[in-house]
């Protein structure tokens, strides 16, 4: 055999057998987890889109046929939600923008100083208390709703603002979250030196801590404001008076007035069109500030 036919059948330099669909098969492999994902997103995102799609037709066209081409009944729906009781549906709107705001607000300046407190001090039972909270967040909240509506009830506070806002302040998640973000993005040493240059507790905490903490109590105020806004079973146990109905619970009621006059169905379906609305433009607004990864703190060399 000739030394060229051996240099032919030689394999390349650096190789070896077996290997020569290595690259192609890694790259067919890494796409599945991107399909999995795609195949996600369009399911999650599938719903969306029919409500954005149903909420153009009109009645007619929307139990006539099923498809995915806009109607022309959009302006005509907006104007029937308008009118349905004098505008009682963005009565709903404000009172679950209230329920959201403010509650999530007090849950997240709650879930600062809790979460602040149980990651920088030492003290007897704080780790009890932490075990606690982290049960507090393995339970579900249906369990603890009809025992918040009888201490309520004995305080005379059912059917009011405060029967759904005084529940919300204390989020055990929110703490968590707190505790667990306060303890990697504010270094111990900080807070020691501002104690040895005579700043007190709270001045360390509000102009050092709080700073380095904005983006997990970000993270926390978004999610108890989603949270807040999508709940539909506290409110439906604490109020009867449907002029303080958040949006979910207002739309409920559409709904089963539904069942005797379907033309309501079509203000339900545009009204979960627009409620949704505030959510999206919430994470649009405050994205740069959403931060999931707790390990990145504030500090900067």
């Amino acid at each position: 055999m000739s030394s060229l036919a051996v240099r032919k059948a030689a394999p390349a330099a650096g190789t070896t057998p077996g290997t020569a669909q290595g690259p192609p098969l890694r790259r067919r492999i890494a796409l599945i987890p991107t399909i999995t994902l795609l195949i996600g997103a369009i399911y999650c995102l599938l719903p969306v889109a029919w409500v954005a799609i149903a909420a153009t037709k009109s009645g007619s066209e929307l139990f006539s046929t099923f498809t995915f081409l806009p109607g022309s009944g959009f302006a005509d729906n907006i104007r029937d939600l308008n009118a349905y009781r004098d505008g009682v549906y963005w009565k709903w709107m404000g009172n679950s923008a209230l329920y959201a705001g403010v509650g999530a607000l007090l849950s997240t300046v709650v879930s600062a100083f809790s979460g602040y407190a149980l990651a920088i001090y030492r003290f007897r039972g704080r780790e009890a208390i932490f075990n606690v909270l982290l049960a507090g967040v393995l339970m579900p909240p249906v369990i603890l709703a009809i025992p918040q509506y009888l201490l309520l009830a004995e305080a005379n506070l059912t059917d009011s603002y405060l029967s759904v806002l005084l529940p919300l302040i204390l989020s055990p998640y929110g703490v968590y979250l707190s505790r667990i973000y306060a303890t990697a993005a504010v270094p111990a040493d900080v807070v020691e030196a501002g104690r040895m240059d005579g700043a007190s507790e709270w001045r360390i905490f509000t102009r050092v801590a709080l700073p380095m903490m904005v983006p997990g109590l970000v993270t926390v105020f978004l999610f108890q404001f989603v949270a807040v806004w999508n709940n539909f079973l506290l409110p439906y146990i604490m109020l009867s008076d449907d002029e303080k109905f958040p949006i979910t619970l207002g739309l409920y009621t559409l709904l089963e007035q539904g069942a005797n006059t379907p033309a309501l169905y079509t203000l339900v379906i545009t009204g979960a069109l627009i409620a949704v609305v505030p959510l999206v433009a919430l994470f649009l607004v405050i994205q740069r500030f959403w931060s999931l990864d707790l390990l990145s703190g504030a500090v900067k060399s």
